[in-house]
């Protein structure tokens, strides 16, 4: 008799568009998206927090981690409208990606599909919210706040 295969953990492969790996040291992340909450990581050591996040510490080279909801209001510090796309997100286009700034941590990802592109502005207030796919894949994005 063998042993018994070990069971491999591929929640993240539910997140994104195209996901590019099914495993991760922070596969809870799909788990706090499925119940609407948008997570990061914190070290305990120093304080450092982490978006997207991280298991690991580059400051203090620990583990030692915990969770925090992204939550509150970021400025918008830079967005670009893409018109065209890597290969698997295509149908996607065209969107905007951009970058918010939460004092503590930055947050990179997309600006929601119904903001008008004629609302947006550079240091406008933004919030960011967990999201469903068609398809059931999960991802983030940013709203008006």
């Amino acid at each position: 008799m063998g042993k018994p295969k070990k069971e491999v953990d591929t929640r993240f492969s539910k997140f994104g568009t195209v996901s590019f790996t099914a495993i991760t040291k922070v596969n809870d992340f799909v788990d706090f998206l499925e119940k609407g909450k948008v997570m990061g990581t914190e070290c305990k050591d120093c304080g450092l927090k982490f978006f997207p996040p991280r298991a690991d510490c580059h400051r203090c080279l620990t583990s030692n981690m915990a969770w925090f909801e992204v939550s509150g209001t970021g400025k918008l510090m830079s967005y670009s409208k893409l018109g065209f796309a890597p290969i698997g997100f295509g149908d996607d286009l065209p969107y905007a990606i951009a970058l918010l700034d939460s004092e503590d941590y930055k947050v990179f990802g997309r600006i929601a599909g119904d903001v008008p592109e004629e609302d947006i502005r550079i240091g406008m207030a933004m919030k960011t919210r967990a999201n469903t796919l068609p398809g059931g894949q999960l991802n983030y994005v940013f709203e008006k706040a």
